[in-house]
């Protein structure tokens, strides 16, 4: 029987090849690639996977680990988990580590369980530290538009996060364009470090590109971090044949079904396989890459239920410079 782990030690050449990028006109960078804890941390994973996922992490300088509230299953699960780890193998490391959490859609019933409002955001900060077992988070973001609670209300409980000492920074997720202006507008009126937004974004959703959120967030000097980059698995090699008996449309519905993959969607993969090919990279490396070529997106949020899809994916790095054709045939394929 393996004796348990009791001590990490990282790598020491940790930091050697991993791209480092200022989140917007900040003083802070991101890892180019970073890990979410939205899938794989909760109370379905065995611990030592997870375990196993952060290591090889942090060991190829991916600093930046993403959490939210609702995180899980169950919500919570996943800051809990995150706390256990830092506080077993990583508290000699909390100045290299950037954690990141939100709150904004459902967490406990009642009037005052989700949106907007600075009775839930802040409520919601003290839980989600009590969880991680952390003083402070560097990045706190509220993590959808309510257009039911006053712009300026919402943004003033960020402010208050920050003054309290209880987040270093502060973001935005899933807001568009519009709404992120105004957004600024108060925040930098309170003098508030905002530095970033966190949104869906991929060869397949270009939303942010149709809502003004990309474009917008780069004319304000704000970074922009991605998640679902491989649009749940679809922008790999693993649907190239159907649907595998362990893939995640198989054996867990929750955030990508089966529905998803039309013959269509198929053709498109295909396509887009055949280019990554022809640059030397699966389609997973080729989507990341394409998501950092034009220097717009400060990092791509990626999960891993295993340390090898983590690795495979940081291999994205090493070539994100594509041809004007490149580009052009990529639209195509994506538009169809």
């Amino acid at each position: 029987m393996l004796e348990p782990i009791t001590v990490y030690t990282p790598s020491p050449t940790r930091y050697d090849g991993m791209t480092y990028n200022h989140a917007g006109a900040s003083g802070l960078k991101l890892p180019a690639v970073s890990l979410g804890f939205w899938h794989n941390f909760g109370d379905i994973t065995p611990y030592d996977t997870m375990r196993q996922i952060v290591f090889t992490a942090f060991d190829n300088g991916v600093t930046h680990f993403d959490l939210a509230n609702n995180y899980g299953p169950e919500p919570g699960s996943a800051e809990k988990n995150c706390g256990r780890l830092l506080r077993e193998y990583f508290h000699h490391h909390r100045a290299e580590l950037i954690i990141s959490t939100k709150a904004g859609y459902e967490m406990w019933l009642g009037p005052y369980g989700d949106l907007g409002s600075r009775k839930y955001l802040l409520a919601s900060l003290d839980q989600s530290l009590e969880r991680l077992g952390l003083d402070y988070v560097d990045i706190f973001y509220h993590h959808h538009m309510d257009p039911q609670t006053p712009l300026e209300e919402t943004m003033g409980a960020l402010a208050t996060a920050v003054n309290s000492g209880k987040a270093l920074y502060v973001g935005l997720s899933n807001y568009d364009g519009p709404t992120l202006s105004k957004a600024t507008a108060i925040l930098d009126e309170l003098h508030v470090p905002f530095i970033i937004n966190q949104n869906r974004y991929n060869i397949f959703d270009r939303t942010v590109e149709r809502n003004g959120l990309k474009e917008t967030a780069h004319r304000l000097g704000k970074g922009l971090i991605t998640f679902s980059p491989l649009a749940q698995g679809l922008l790999t090699d693993r649907y190239l044949n159907g649907v595998p008996a362990d893939s995640r449309i198989a054996h867990d519905g929750r955030f990508l079904q089966e529905s998803a993959l039309t013959a269509a969607t198929l053709r498109q993969i295909r396509d887009l396989n055949d280019l990554a090919a022809e640059r030397g990279q699966t389609l997973a490396e080729m989507a990341l890459a394409w998501l950092l070529h034009d220097g717009m997106v400060t990092s791509v949020l990626v999960g891993a239920s295993r340390p090898q899809q983590l690795l495979d994916n940081i291999g994205a790095l090493g070539n994100t410079t594509f041809t004007d054709e490149e580009l052009r045939r990529i639209d195509e394929i994506s538009s169809r």
